[in-house]
Formats: C-alpha cells, structure tokens, sequence
C-alpha cells in the first residue's frame, strides 16, 4: 500500500466509524494572542515574545540528534508517510520554467527530510535535476543534521542544495522579493514567535503564482472518541516516552502543548488568506482524521 492509498483508508475508516462534530473554535483566543505583538505562547506557558526565539531553540538543540524519533513518537511512526504524501502533492520537477530551474525554500528544514525528498522526486521521479533547493532553519544544530546528512546524497543532488540560517519571520536581502517558486515548512511554524509575519515574508519571497505549503499538527475535533484518545496518548504516552527514550521530558512536554497551541485549521487557513494568498476549496487537507494537516495557498498572478 502505497501513502496515498494508506491516508485515503484511515480518513475513510475513521468517518465510518466516527460520527462528524462541529469543528471547535477553542483557540480564537491565541489568534489575539499573536496580534498583541508583546506576549506569546510557549507551550501552556504566556512569556514576552522576546524570549521564544531562545526557549524554541533550546528544545530543538537538545532533540536535533533525535530528531526522527521526536517525531515518531509524536506521530507513530506515520509522519514518514505524511510527508511522503506532501512531497507528492507538490511534485518538485514536474514543471520547470524554460531556462529557469525551480527554486524552493524550505523553513524550518534543517534535518533535511522535506528538502530531500524533494530532490528525490525532481530528480528520480520526474528525471529533472533543474531546481534549486535552499534549507533554511534558524537552528545551527539541525542544520549541521542536514548538512551531515546530505553527504549520502548522489553527487548531483548535493549540487542542488544549499543551507542557511535565517530567522523566518525576517528573510534575509539575499532571498528577494518574488523570486521563489514554492516555500514549503513542515512541522515547523507552530514555534514561530510570530507566524502572521513568517507567512508575510513567504507572500514576498513567492513569484505570483508561487505555492505556500504548510504541513503541520493540527486538530482531530471532528472525530470526539478519536481525539479523545490522540490527546491522553499525546500528554501522558509522549512525554514519558521522551524521559526514558531520550532523557528530556521537558522538550517532548513542550512539543505536546505546541501542538495543542496551534490555530485550528479553519483559522490558520484565514491566516494564510489573511497574508494575502488566494487557496482553492477548504484550503486544508487534513490526513489521518486531522492530526496533521497541509495547508496551501497561492500568491496571486495580479
């Protein structure tokens, strides 16, 4: 079974089994949150903006070696299957501008897992080696993971490839204005101390035309019985996995309450739109019943 078909299946099993609710608006109140410009979120804590960039990226320096396994206990195991299936939305190298190779961002993508099967699909799948890839993370610690990690990558592969540390929220003047085809972030924005500005710096870097693609935790709400079980699973499994597995419950522990944190899909779609992006139909799809989402939106042609 292939990710397509095995995501197709569990949404199917779960609307036969479970019945619809309305989707809850328990987080309108964070949207405020993010607007006050002073204070934010981490995790259940309220702090001064100024101290999330740091607090964030304590966590991810003490997960950046474990990384994948972070997110298979997070996910059991199915994030390698969403984002096989993001990767394959998206389909890097499927079309190329005449003389121009595609050029992609991806924030937050230090280890390299999005940015990777990103050239696999240009240049296995689609046989077009013609993109640029740049993997942005503010992190050092996971952009070394990356960087070590693509030194198993085929030798034109690595060509295509480059690395930079970069605060999202402020681009640097080296990535210019409409000069991307596509800006992808998986598993990533919910840490941005402010991800309104982070979606306006993809507005600006993306040619119209560009794609916005977001794959993220999200919310199961429609399905009670099943997200009933996903959060006792989530606040009481996780973290104590992360004590034992990897010695740090307080990193695991935050990453739980950032998913929670995180804008239902419905308002981080009105975000996007917000930004200035057009999207097509809900503006979401939501895999496995909703505990991850991809989101996409399209900066417009005029």
């Amino acid at each position: 079974m292939n990710a397509r078909s095995g995501l197709r299946l569990g949404a199917r099993a779960l609307r036969a089994s479970t019945p619809r609710a309305p989707v809850a608006r328990a987080f309108s109140t964070t949207i405020s949150q993010y607007d006050q410009g002073k204070h934010t979120h981490f995790g259940y804590e309220t702090i001064p903006e100024a101290e999330k960039q740091g607090r964030v990226a304590g966590v991810f320096t003490n997960v950046a070696e474990s990384y994948d396994k972070m997110n298979d206990l997070m996910s059991l195991g199915v994030h390698r299957l969403w984002k096989d299936y993001f990767v394959s939305t998206l389909n890097p190298g499927a079309t190329t501008p005449l003389g121009h190779p595609q050029k992609i961002l991806d924030v937050a993508g230090g280890t390299g897992d999005i940015a990777f099967r990103m050239l696999h699909n240009s240049h296995v799948l689609n046989g077009n080696p013609n993109i640029e890839l740049t993997i942005s993370d503010i992190n050092p610690a996971m952009l070394e993971v990356g960087r070590q990690r693509s030194l198993a990558l085929p030798a034109e592969q690595q060509s295509c490839i480059s690395f930079l540390e970069a605060n999202a929220e402020t681009l640097p003047s080296s990535i210019q204005d409409n000069s991307l085809d596509l800006y992808t972030v998986a598993f990533g924005i919910r840490n941005f101390t402010n991800m309104r500005a982070a979606i306006k710096e993809a507005h600006r870097v993306l040619k119209p035309g560009g794609v916005f693609a977001c794959l993220e935790f999200s919310k199961v709400d429609r399905f009670p019985l099943f997200n009933a079980v996903y959060k006792q699973w989530s606040f009481s499994a996780i973290p104590l996995i992360g004590q034992l597995v990897a010695g740090d419950r307080d990193s695991y522990q935050y990453l739980v309450e950032s998913i929670e944190r995180f804008p239902t899909q419905v308002e981080f779609r009105d975000m996007i739109v917000e930004a200035g992006f057009d999207v097509a139909g809900e503006g979401y799809e939501n895999l496995t019943g909703g505990i991850a989402a991809i989101h996409r939106g399209i900066k417009p042609l005029r």
